[in-house]
């Protein structure tokens, strides 16, 4: 009896997932999964050559990199008070993608699923801190999102190039070979996005800031010890075989980093 190329395919992701949780446990001294994956938000990188410019936000020339935001380009208002604002309301986030290719097309389920995930990630990360309402008002800092760039990470590009004997060996070089991130392979999904920081009660803005970050299926944290290097390089190496980790990824760092500054700016715990 035949085995048809998608029961191959799915045998052969089985078989890469359990090598590779085999050899991190092994490395690491992980004892269950969790363990081995750790966050995910090492799993991706910031290109700045990738950078979006859809409209959304009123001035991208005022953009900088940021100390703080790994590779994330920003302006704040040199009179922002963040102490006087101690609400928050995440706006419906929008989609705002330019087809690069002729192929390319979006399931509108995987856009709704990935719109909602983001926002709930803002949410878990915000809420600690700071109420999320529905109402704009005075004291509320308004969070407006655009989803500019998504590319889904081509699967069975990254299956084939796993099954070919040494691959990862060239695929491993070719991100830096390429101008991508380090760790990067030209079938990495990526992910752009907007942000606008507003007064709920004036409107008057008080921040923007853009990122695309690439997907990374080697990806090295060498600064993590044993431990962090092995989960980092486990997790970006699954999420290679899915279509939208990586955008995942990506809303888990950005939802991190934005609340990380928001408590700093407001001078509470974050």
């Amino acid at each position: 009896m035949k085995t048809s190329p998608i029961t191959k395919r799915k045998g052969a992701k089985a078989a890469i997932g359990r090598v590779v949780l085999v050899g991190c446990t092994f490395l690491a001294g992980c004892a269950t999964e969790s363990a081995v994956l750790g966050s995910g938000t090492n799993t991706v990188a910031s290109d700045q050559a990738r950078m979006t410019r859809s409209g959304f936000l009123s001035d991208y020339a005022r953009l900088r990199p940021t100390p703080w935001g790994e590779g994330i380009e920003c302006w704040r208002d040199p009179s922002l008070d963040a102490r006087s604002y101690n609400k928050v309301l995440i706006s419906r986030i929008l989609v705002s993608l330019k087809v690069k290719t002729a192929d390319q097309t979006f399931d509108p389920k995987d856009i709704k699923t990935l719109t909602d995930y983001f926002h709930q990630d803002l949410v878990k990360a915000l809420q600690p801190q700071m109420p999320v309402v529905d109402q704009a008002g005075p004291g509320v800092v308004v969070l407006r999102v655009a989803l500019t760039d998504l590319v889904p990470t081509t699967v069975t590009d990254s299956v084939a190039g796993t099954l070919i004997p040494y691959a990862f060996v060239v695929e491993a070089g070719s991100g830096t070979a390429t101008g991508r991130p380090a760790g990067s392979t030209p079938y990495m999904g990526e992910t752009g996005m907007e942000m606008q920081f507003r007064d709920g009660a004036s409107g008057r803005i008080l921040g923007e800031c853009r990122d695309t970050e690439i997907g990374r299926k080697y990806a090295v944290d060498v600064n993590a010890g044993a431990v962090g290097a092995a989960q980092t390089w486990a997790n970006g190496y699954l999420s290679s075989f899915q279509a939208w980790t990586y955008a995942k990824d990506a809303f888990d760092k950005w939802s991190m980093l934005v609340a990380q500054r928001m408590a700093l700016l407001r001078g509470v715990q974050p």
